[in-house]
């Protein structure tokens, strides 16, 4: 699978071209704490190697084709930082043709890059590799009449791994289809604390103790648990609210299992019902999502997407009597913004908001099948929000699903979350 994806990197590369790709490094903490590693989702995508502090070189002509630079093994880091594969894992494990330390890559470097037509790197994250590249270059330029000839172009490679990532293939679609299921049953759990007394934290951690049961890394995001007025936030991760008998939370949560992301929302009826205004909400933006899946098929455009589960929410908004116009006017004027104020969709893969342009030749991307992406309506009320009735105030509502494009239409990985108000009261009761 990663020899593959190189291989298919190396044919969109102009001839006589090297690419200088670089891995993650781990990110401080505090004081000599770090963050768990997670590996840049390119270099993940193009080698599969999950240790931090390594860089790949891809060649398209010439041995070695793919080298990789890696930490060596050293006993003592071992010991407290645990196994590391070295060159030898490198090669033996990854595929490498050929493996080398990683301080030895600024050494290597003018020798990989010298007589080179094109140079594909990410200029910005690394000081020390641009300026040695950019010096390299000079020095090419300088010793010209000795044959040292610079590469005539440095080109970012994220254009042509960003095209490739967002045509999924058939085992990243089985994964996400994994993930999804991971989620709903985290999703499941979560809506049977969704009772008065409970705290927002404490569906946060039932989510991520499901996560991790079921094998998943964590969650592919901060979730966000947002009780009553909290779920108008959009991004609200405080998570550290009681939760009251009569609410609504909304629970934005997916895990990450092998790198790839799920995304999913609910909104879930605090004590097991919805009341009065939140069903009438509730309703409206499942209409809206509804219709927006519909239009779900090859040749159709996020664009177009959006624009349906747009004018379903106006209108339902209308007729709530919380938006004061015709629908078309009220679209035309975008009078909808103060309650739905996000795109409807996002590409989904190992980035939960994934890589890949959303226009091509400046007009909105057909879809195409093995495109992945979120449907997510939603209606935001804020409780300070003058000029609607007061019963609508503090409500915050979204569903959101997760699609991949087929030859006929759309798989809903996370269809076995419910969605129905009555389906949605009924995992709450099940407590």
């Amino acid at each position: 699978m990663f020899a593959e994806r190189r291989r298919r990197l190396l044919e969109a590369m102009e001839p006589d071209s090297v690419a200088i790709l670089l891995g993650a490094r781990l990110a401080p903490r505090s004081a000599d704490t770090h963050f768990p590693f997670r590996q840049d989702s390119d270099f993940h995508y193009l080698t599969g190697f999950d240790h931090p502090n390594a860089a790949a070189v891809l060649r398209t002509d010439g041995e070695p084709a793919f080298t990789l630079y890696v930490e060596p093994r050293e006993r003592e880091a071992e010991i407290w930082n645990g196994y590391r594969p070295g060159t030898e894992g490198a090669v033996r494990e990854y595929g490498a043709d050929a493996a080398h330390p990683t301080g030895q890559l600024l050494d290597d470097l003018a020798g990989l890059v010298e007589n080179r037509h094109r140079v594909y790197t990410v200029i910005g994250r690394d000081a020390d590799l641009d300026r040695r590249l950019v010096a390299a270059l000079e020095e090419m330029r300088l010793r010209s009449r000795q044959g040292k000839v610079p590469p005539a172009e440095i080109v970012d490679p994220r254009g042509i791994v960003h095209e490739m990532r967002l045509r999924k293939e058939r085992g990243e679609i089985e994964i996400m289809r994994r993930a999804a299921a991971i989620s709903a049953e985290g999703h499941r759990e979560a809506a049977r604390l969704a009772h008065g007394g409970h705290y927002e934290y404490e569906l946060e951690a039932v989510l991520d103790y499901t996560f991790r049961r079921r094998g998943a890394t964590g969650p592919a995001y901060h979730s966000i648990v947002g009780g009553g007025a909290n779920a108008c936030i959009l991004h609200y991760v405080a998570n550290d609210q009681k939760l009251e008998n009569g609410q609504l939370v909304l629970i934005d949560a997916g895990c990450e299992l092998e790198g790839y992301a799920s995304d999913v929302t609910r909104t879930y009826p605090v004590g097991g019902r919805f009341e009065g205004p939140a069903r009438a909400l509730y309703d409206a933006v499942l209409d809206a999502q509804q219709a927006a899946l519909a239009e779900a098929r090859p040749g159709a455009t996020l664009v177009a997407l959006h624009q349906t589960a747009v004018q379903r929410l106006t209108a339902n908004l209308v007729e709530l009597g919380i938006v004061d116009a015709t629908p078309d006017e009220a679209v035309e004027k975008e009078l909808y913004r103060d309650f739905y104020m996000h795109q409807t969709s996002h590409w989904l893969g190992l980035d939960v908001h994934d890589v890949g342009n959303y226009a091509v030749a400046g007009e909105p991307r057909p879809l195409e099948p093995g495109m992945a992406f979120t449907v997510e309506p939603g209606l935001y009320v804020a409780p300070d929000r003058e000029g609607v009735e007061a019963h609508f105030r503090g409500i915050g509502i979204r569903i959101e699903d997760d699609v991949v494009l087929t030859n006929e239409g759309c798989e809903v990985l996370t269809e076995s979350i419910p969605k129905h108000p009555d389906d949605l009261e009924a995992w709450v009761r099940d407590a």
